[in-house]
């Protein structure tokens, strides 16, 4: 099949966290935000800008999210926001109605139009695991990728719907299983447990990748519309106020602010420190 060819997207609709190239109707996402690509409100923002430049695009068909760092997918939200009155006072100004804006991240991603795959080589935890599940589809390199909900670690719960896309993925038990473990998940027992497509190893996993994004982007047209709209996202609307209730409510707990601050002093957020997070936080 024909598709239009576009080398770039525009910076404008990039932004400068991102690197986007396009190829026949699959549009290649690199997150690019060292040291660790901590999702903060910058690629946050860049990524909601993204999602919304797609979203009316006809020319994209699949869309393919992976890093410039091969150890790190995308890390947890930005531990520094707790310094930063406007991101923490409000999380849910700017968003859609019933959602927060980590919430509302995972939902714009969740409910495009294109098909969305995540391409897992690293470490994605928090907010970064949150992304991932959001995604029609995830792939991980076995023995490079990991998954994680580290929030009771700092004595909240996900709060950008991560609960939520557990709750849909895995079931109740494993669930919570991974919110309250908050241990790191290795790709094949990630697949085992539904919370990604498919474990691949490591060294096929570009290939495969590519594979089944170009064989999605050439189907006849209408088929990929067909199927999202016989197999649409379930509705979460309830859920999600439910955790943002329970997320904010042990964030405004004293301990919630001295765990973040006890895990950015023990090293969270350098590539150090984010390689063994779970050891750091639970050492506060």
């Amino acid at each position: 099949m024909s598709h239009p060819t576009h080398p770039t997207l525009q910076s404008s609709e990039a932004g400068p966290t991102l690197h986007v190239t396009r190829d026949r109707g699959v549009v290649k996402v690199v997150i690019d935000n060292p040291p660790v690509n901590v999702l903060s409100l910058s690629l946050m923002g860049d990524l909601m800008a993204l999602l919304a430049a797609l979203r009316d695009d006809a020319d994209a068909r699949v869309v393919v999210f992976e890093s410039a760092d091969p150890d790190f997918f995308l890390a947890h939200v930005d531990f520094t926001l707790v310094d930063d009155e406007n991101a923490t006072a409000d999380p849910t100004a700017g968003a859609p109605a019933g959602l927060n804006v980590f919430q509302a991240l995972g939902e714009a991603l969740r409910t495009t139009p294109q098909v969305t795959i995540v391409k897992l080589t690293g470490l994605a935890r928090g907010g970064g695991a949150e992304f991932v599940a959001a995604a029609d589809m995830s792939f991980a390199a076995i023995g490079r990728a990991g998954l994680g909900q580290i929030e009771a670690l700092a004595g909240i719960v996900p709060g950008g719907g991560g609960t939520q896309y557990l709750l849909d993925r895995t079931g109740r038990n494993r669930a919570l299983e991974i919110v309250l473990g908050a241990d790191l998940f290795d790709a094949e027992t990630a697949e085992r447990y539904g919370w990604i497509n498919r474990a691949v190893p490591a060294d096929e996993i570009d290939a495969f990748v590519e594979r089944i994004a170009r064989n999605i982007a050439d189907l006849p047209e209408g088929t990929i519309a067909a199927a999202k709209f016989a197999l649409p996202p379930g509705d979460l609307a309830a859920g999600m106020v439910r955790e943002h209730e329970a997320w904010a409510g042990q964030f405004a707990k004293p301990a919630a602010e001295k765990a973040i601050r006890g895990g950015l002093a023990a090293g969270a957020q350098t590539r150090a420190g984010e390689l063994r997070l779970e050891e750091v936080m639970r050492s506060v």
